[in-house]
């Protein structure tokens, strides 16, 4: 009888267990295109974010970069530190659901003046002035959870958790993107560095031709001053371009974590090549890949189970305690088995009643916490889809923009051919000449910047699909 009797006692809080409070996570509705409308994406096969970025990207240089950035990145670093913050409350919450077990030894002495009653009492029923206690006990203190709270607590701290794992992979492809970036122009740099270096010599030969002509008597003196200006401005694109080059390097062997110093490379911008089309899947994957995305979704999952263990604290809390040990008045007694030995059983519930609206506040701020936190992964969402619609956007009209750059390239190195020629039979004037190279020396820079402009959108659309975190 007496067992059945305390099966039922236990029964009791189980049954109540399955009364959890609040509800079950559900992920918000969110409205996604069915595909990616432009002429750039193809949403057949896996998205390029499910690619390793030493794959994505297997130029040796930049994947050397990429690595040290990944490894040494004080931004990362910080972010997995994060995670082990998280992990270590994770560990706390599980923990919570077994009882605290405490060990307690204490020794007492006490001589009560001879004169009180508790003197006399000594005297009489001890035989001496002082009574003496010895006490060895196990406390052990339990709450159950009847309505889920710690359930919740601990389904909050794992999705904190998560959320940090997820944070830290938003970094880190944040991270390799910065880095291949920064690696294409530094690379567009170099092609400008050396297309003023050309240039620069263009002028010279102009220079001295126009000189030349002055001492013929054929120009004025205004004709070598223009020529020496226009020298002039394509010389200054030298260091100004070299001072770009050391800021760029030295920003990339920030991000690696490392201290300012030259980069080698033995590749140039015009050796990569950016595809026709890229497979970026549907834009509902952006869920599932995208890191920044899915930490935002673990944060409204954390808030929902915050809010049903917020409301839970409302209700009537059960407690279990029990402490035995061994106790005597005498050391000689102490451990004296079983005579000495004592223990105590109890449980009680305990409902709050009236704690200034506190805990039903508190509940109400975790509604609060939580629809923020929906509107925070919705925006997380539309931010996402729009990032890689830009990115699309980017690829498909700079194709357009090279290929038009390609051609007045072509055009003005023919029209600085025919205006030299002209210019040498006496039948072009020195503006012409002067103007032409300027022409061709802003449209040689501006082509080098759309290419790396092209790789920028490339790395961006990687990015924003999700990759660059495996």
């Amino acid at each position: 009888m007496k067992l059945n009797k305390y099966i039922y006692l236990l029964a009791v809080p189980l049954a109540f267990a399955a009364c959890k409070t609040g509800k079950n996570y559900s992920r918000p509705q969110t409205a996604l295109p069915e595909q990616f409308n432009t002429s750039t994406a193809a949403a057949s096969g896996k998205s390029i974010a499910t690619i390793a970025y030493k794959d994505f990207f297997t130029e040796p240089t930049l994947k050397q970069l990429i690595d040290s950035a990944v490894l040494r990145n004080f931004d990362l670093a910080f972010a997995i530190k994060n995670i082990e913050s998280a992990r270590l409350s994770l560990k706390q919450a599980n923990a919570s659901l077994f009882p605290d077990l405490t060990l307690q030894v204490n020794a007492a002495t006490n001589r009560s003046s001879d004169n009180s009653i508790n003197g006399k009492s000594a005297a009489m029923f001890a035989g001496s002035k002082h009574i003496e206690d010895y006490n060895v006990s196990l406390g052990l203190s339990w709450e159950a959870d009847i309505w889920g709270k710690i359930g919740r607590q601990k389904e909050a701290a794992l999705d904190t958790y998560l959320q940090t794992e997820a944070a830290a992979r938003a970094v880190q492809t944040q991270v390799v993107a910065s880095v291949a970036q920064g690696f294409f122009n530094l690379l567009m740099l170099d092609a400008q560095l050396e297309i003023a270096h050309r240039n620069v010599i263009l002028n010279d030969s102009t220079l001295m031709v126009i000189r030349l002509q002055k001492e013929a008597g054929q120009v004025n003196s205004l004709a070598v001053q223009q020529a020496e200006a226009q020298r002039l401005s394509a010389a200054l694109l030298v260091p100004q371009l070299e001072q770009t080059i050391a800021i760029q390097e030295n920003a990339l062997r920030t991000l690696a974590g490392a201290l300012p110093s030259k980069i080698e490379r033995k590749v140039s911008l015009t050796a990569f090549i950016v595809p026709e089309h890229f497979t970026t899947g549907i834009p509902a994957d952006i869920l599932a890949i995208r890191p920044d995305v899915k930490s935002a979704e673990l944060a409204v999952m954390a808030a929902n189970a915050r809010v049903g263990a917020t409301q839970a604290n409302m209700y009537p809390s059960l407690n279990i305690t029990a402490s035995g040990g061994i106790n005597a008045f005498k050391a000689s007694n102490w451990f004296n088995i079983p005579g000495s030995l004592f223990g105590t059983v109890a449980g009680g519930l305990t409902q709050p009643i009236f704690q200034r609206k506190q805990l039903k506040t508190q509940f109400e701020l975790a509604r609060v916490e939580k629809d923020k936190s929906v509107i925070g992964f919705k925006r997380a969402v539309v931010n996402a889809v729009t990032e890689v619609t830009d990115a699309l956007v980017k690829l498909e009209k700079l194709k357009k923009q090279r290929e038009l750059e390609e051609s007045r390239v072509q055009t003005l190195k023919q029209v600085i051919k025919n205006a030299d020629m002209l210019f040498k039979n006496g039948m072009a004037n020195y503006l012409e000449i002067i103007t032409a190279q300027s022409n061709v020396l802003q449209s040689e820079l501006n082509l080098m910047d759309i290419e790396r402009q092209q790789l920028s959108a490339m790395v961006d659309l990687y990015r924003s699909l999700g990759g660059g975190w495996n």
